[in-house]
């Protein structure tokens, strides 16, 4: 999948001008030095976000590997346990990075807001999962993929890829890591 993410028109237009994950020069995307996992385990960068954040690998091994997003503002976390998930979050989500400490209402009011500006939002992820060869039908909800993000915000997950910044210090989670209460 992650070659597709790279060179497929239809999927680079919609996960680098959509979802701001860009795969089309592996190469070019390098951590900051100092930057890890506090388990020692590799931290590989596949891709960045306009900004610079990165996407990472955990570990070893292909593209099953749990996926981090290290952003440039001192925060990481763990998006999936592999990239398919993080390609399904990406899909139904794009704005999942809005969504920290936001309320459903303020979540439905940024989902609207990008399909007022991408009237074609719906269109364009279909035709990027089908060129992935994903079933456009079968991809979560927005609500069950935030919630997932949630989920391993919260478990032994993000405990295993809690990421160390270049001074030393652990990095922020992207979602609050407690449960919030009313």
């Amino acid at each position: 999948m992650l070659p597709l993410l790279g060179t497929d028109d239809e999927v680079v237009a919609f996960f680098t001008e959509i979802a701001d994950l860009d795969a089309t020069d592996p190469s070019s995307h390098e951590l900051e030095d100092g930057v890890c996992l506090a388990s020692g385990a590799r931290l590989e960068q596949f891709a960045r976000a306009g900004s610079g954040d990165a996407f990472c690998f955990v570990g070893e091994g292909g593209e099953e590997r749990t996926v981090v997003y290290v952003s440039l503002d001192g925060e990481a976390g763990p998006l999936g346990l592999g990239l398919a998930e993080l390609v399904r979050l990406c899909l139904v989500a794009p704005w999942w990075r809005d969504a920290p400490g936001r309320t459903a209402e303020e979540l439905r009011a940024v989902a609207d807001e990008y399909r007022e500006d991408l009237p074609d939002l719906d269109q364009r992820r279909d035709r990027a999962a089908q060129a992935l060869g994903l079933d456009p039908a079968g991809l979560p909800s927005e609500a069950a993929a935030l919630a997932r993000l949630v989920e391993l915000s919260r478990g032994p997950v993000a405990a295993a890829c809690l990421v160390i910044g270049y001074e030393g210090d652990p990095l922020d989670p992207l979602f609050d890591a407690t449960p919030s209460h009313p």
